[in-house]
């Protein structure tokens, strides 16, 4: 997954009449800025490793979802933000039910209990070539990490430090845009001194190996590096003309995220053999092959430095984002029990931030007790993207259905082919869960069952159950006490 970003379009309070009478006009962006922001979302290097193993097919693999599910959810999602304030949950309870709405909220929030574990054993796969390149496939160091810099993150977030807003806007420079050029123009130089590429490059691997639906697994994890397209689908109303330019915008920046995804990845395929590229370490691997050849072993840190420095950078930014969405939705509807919608003395809501770090330490065990530390990245990648998917479905279904029911709400961009674009994203989504069931061949000979147990369960259990819950048990109360303590705020201030 790239980035997460904090919804720009949460309930905002309403302005007073004396604000409204000072008419300002609307601030406007060009859409190649448009198309650097989305870019700056979705483009990582984290993803890279995973692709890399592909060699050449990779190209295929991120091609194919980018058009079956990026482009579809770029378009869809600008109408749907362009017609309706208020982020996923307005759409889908306007076109669906404000249950489901709850249900694609509570997604967006729940898929980071399992991104956090896998975003930070890149950081800390990364943070070991800094130490010892050993530890990169220890897992007891790896939980470790992942729990000091959690809660580290947490502290951080509950003090409600606005100083680090800004620091998700260098992610791109620091921790992408940079060392992906230095990566890939030492892997060009690389090859053209003669010295053979780890894998092969010719046409004839174009496509990836078929060995079953296990060698098409790999394109779900792409699922999930291109979600969030939806959040930056709120600045569609900021363009001069929507219509001509958010497209333009799109496909540029598709064009931008594609070769951020892929030159990268072709470049740890071209130094790392793929039996022993690391989910996790490929990145630094390739860093520390090429440095080593090319006698510029002192870099290794440097790089290291600079992508752990823009992935915690991120995290920091927008640890509190998704869970500030629930807790909006939540204090005016009700979905969620009095103590987890209580913010501390800083407005930010810690009970939830906590809880979910006992979940999220408890998830980080994993990677001490489970040997390989590449094949727990997966799995909690592949959980991830499950939940997220769920977003995207009802998002898709609520598109067709208010462009039915609603046809003449103002929309400041009409997606051409609606139905057209939400059935190809509706049956990529679907097929991206049935195939995230599948082991990839990469996974090795663990047991089937036991892959398709955890996954499911994942998906069952935080997507479907743990939401469920809520609505069933929910109380009146819960929304009444909320707007009690807001209205107590309010006198108060």
């Amino acid at each position: 997954m790239a980035s997460m970003d904090v919804p720009a379009d949460l309930p905002k309070p309403v302005p007073s009449a004396r604000a409204a009478t000072r008419t300002r006009p609307a601030p406007t962006i060009t859409w190649v800025t448009l198309a650097l922001m989305t870019t700056s979302s979705v483009a990582s290097l984290r993803a890279a490793p995973t692709m890399a193993v592909y060699g050449l097919a990779c190209v295929f693999l991120y091609l194919v979802p980018a058009i079956v599910f990026l482009l579809p959810t770029a378009l869809v999602s600008a109408e749907l933000a362009s017609g309706w304030s208020g982020g996923v949950y307005r759409w889908v309870s306007e076109g669906l039910s404000k249950p489901l709405g709850f249900l694609a909220v509570w997604c967006q929030f729940a898929m980071t209990i399992f991104y956090y574990p896998s975003l930070l054993a890149f950081v800390a796969s990364t943070i070991s070539y800094v130490i010892d390149p050993a530890l990169a496939s220890n897992g007891l160091y790896t939980a470790i990490v992942i729990m000091v810099l959690y809660w580290t993150g947490v502290w951080v977030s509950s003090r409600g430090t606005k100083a680090l807003a800004g620091l998700s806007s260098w992610g791109l420079i620091i921790g992408t845009l940079i060392p992906g050029t230095i990566l890939v123009v030492l892997g060009m130089v690389f090859l053209a001194q003669g010295n053979p590429s780890a894998a092969p490059m010719t046409s004839s691997h174009l496509l990836p190996e078929w060995t079953g639906l296990a060698s098409l697994v790999l394109i779900v994890n792409n699922f999930l590096s291109y979600s969030g397209m939806e959040m930056n689908a709120v600045h569609v109303s900021s363009l001069k003309d929507p219509a001509k330019e958010y497209p333009k915008s799109m496909f540029l920046a598709m064009g931008l995220v594609l070769l951020i995804l892929i030159l990268p990845a072709l470049a740890i395929s071209w130094v790392v053999p793929s039996d022993q590229t690391s989910l996790t370490a490929g990145v630094m691997q390739a860093f520390n092959a090429f440095f080593s050849y090319f006698h510029i072993g002192w870099m290794t840190p440097i790089a290291a430095v600079m992508l752990v420095s823009a992935s915690l950078g991120g995290m920091l930014t927008w640890l509190a984002g998704p869970s500030k969405g629930l807790l909006e939705i939540s204090r005016s509807e009700g979905y969620l029990p009095p103590f987890l919608q209580k913010l501390n003395k800083f407005g930010v809501q810690q009970n939830i931030l906590v809880t979910q770090g006992v979940v999220t330490t408890v998830i980080a065990l994993g990677y001490a007790f489970i040997p390989n530390v590449s094949n727990v990245y997966w799995i909690f990648s592949t959980i991830t993207t499950q939940v997220y998917l769920i977003v995207y479905l009802l998002m898709f279904a609520a598109a067709m259905r208010l462009r039915k029911t609603q046809p003449d709400h103002p929309r400041g961009y009409r997606v051409p082919a609606l139905h057209l674009l939400c059935t190809v994203g509706l049956l990529a989504s679907i097929a991206a869960l049935a195939i995230g069931f599948v082991p990839p061949s990469q996974f090795g000979g663990g047991s089937i069952w036991t892959y398709i147990g955890i996954i499911g369960g994942g998906l069952v259990i935080l997507g479907l159950l743990i939401p469920g819950a809520f609505l069933k048990f929910r109380k009146p109360g819960w929304r009444t006490e909320a707007a009690t303590e807001d209205a107590a705020a309010g006198g108060a201030a």
